[in-house]
């Protein structure tokens, strides 16, 4: 019971009180308006601030550990996607939702959460940070292509929205954001590191608010009169499958490559993730207001397996290391 109250992410809570109070209190009409404006900004904000924190010097050194940082990259964009397209035949689930689940495989990794079951693992934490950096680098343009590429193939719609002005939308609320906030660190790095806390809670704050202004766009649109609880309870199973599929993959692919146990635990935790704080932006972004609510539900609730999953794995790993690092008992 304790690990499960460790495991349990409190920002998930927040996320649920977030979507109970779209779905009492949405906003409408003129509010729906100022919502989506507020979210707008609060998306910019986000990335601002993730330019901002993303040290040059972590960029460059990407380049050392190529094999493990290309493998974890592979996962993300690549393995994780082909799962996504065999998911999304699965033609018991509703469209929407299978949009979903595949809008999430094309996602790329969390940061935070994966280096810091890197760290609980006793796996290499320089590497993790590279790899889960480079992921979220890359998201801002591997994420937007993979979704107008595979989205309409796979026949659940989706691609046909990512229109011109969608493209416009990344460019000014995305990458442009963030390329500012990256060239700006020479003078504001100091007041980000200083203030992590306080910027950590901007960065959830944001989340929130873009989560609130889809979810009242989507209950306006009678989200929930057409999701049952039981298509909720088949999306967590599929989550779980889906985790449990990618991290036997990174496991084995670990093996394969012969990459050492700390780096094999970096390829296991930064390559199963998927980033709930880039998701929301970048479909509040990518789809139209009215459906970002259920093309969100699969990452919300993947994003609380994943966290109790490799919580567990990563507290069973670091315990491991310490068995294996006692000295021998003397004859």
């Amino acid at each position: 019971m304790n690990r499960l109250r460790q495991a349990l992410d409190p920002f998930l809570l927040l996320l649920v009180a977030t979507v109970a109070l779209a779905s009492v209190l949405p906003a409408r009409g003129r509010g729906g308006d100022i919502a989506g404006a507020v979210a707008d900004a609060g998306i910019v904000l986000l990335f601002f601030l993730h330019g901002a924190k993303l040290s040059r010097e972590a960029i460059w050194s990407g380049a050392r550990a190529w094999k493990l940082h290309l493998a974890t990259l592979g996962t993300t964009f690549l393995a994780f996607p082909i799962l996504g397209l065999i998911v999304a035949r699965f033609g018991f689930v509703p469209a929407d939702m299978r949009a979903g689940l595949l809008f999430l495989t094309l996602l790329p990794s969390t940061v935070q959460s994966s280096i810091a079951f890197t760290a609980i693992a006793r796996g290499n934490v320089a590497a993790a940070v590279v790899s889960a950096s480079f992921s979220n680098l890359l998201g801002i343009f591997l994420t937007p292509l993979l979704v107008a590429l595979l989205m309409q193939r796979s026949g659940v719609g989706g691609g046909s929205l990512v229109s011109l002005a969608s493209i416009e939308g990344i460019v000014l609320q995305l990458l442009l954001p963030f390329v500012v906030g990256h060239l700006m660190r020479p003078w504001i790095g100091g007041f980000v590191a200083r203030h992590k806390a306080m910027l950590g809670r901007v960065d959830r704050g944001s989340i929130l608010l873009v989560v609130y202004a889809a979810f009242s766009a989507a209950v306006v649109e009678g989200l929930w009169s057409t999701v049952s609880s039981q298509e909720l309870l088949v999306l967590a199973g599929i989550g779980i499958a889906m985790l449990a599929v990618i991290l036997l993959f990174t496991l084995a692919l670990g093996r394969m490559l012969g990459l050492s146990r700390e780096d094999a635990i970096v390829l296991q935790f930064c390559g199963s993730k998927k980033s709930l704080a880039s998701g929301v932006p970048i479909a509040g972004v990518l789809f139209p207001a009215s459906v970002v609510g259920p093309i969100l539900l699969p990452i919300m609730i993947f994003h609380q397996i994943q966290l109790m999953a490799c919580a567990l794995l990563a507290r069973r790993y670091g315990a491991q290391a310490l068995v294996e690092a006692k000295p021998a008992p003397a004859e």
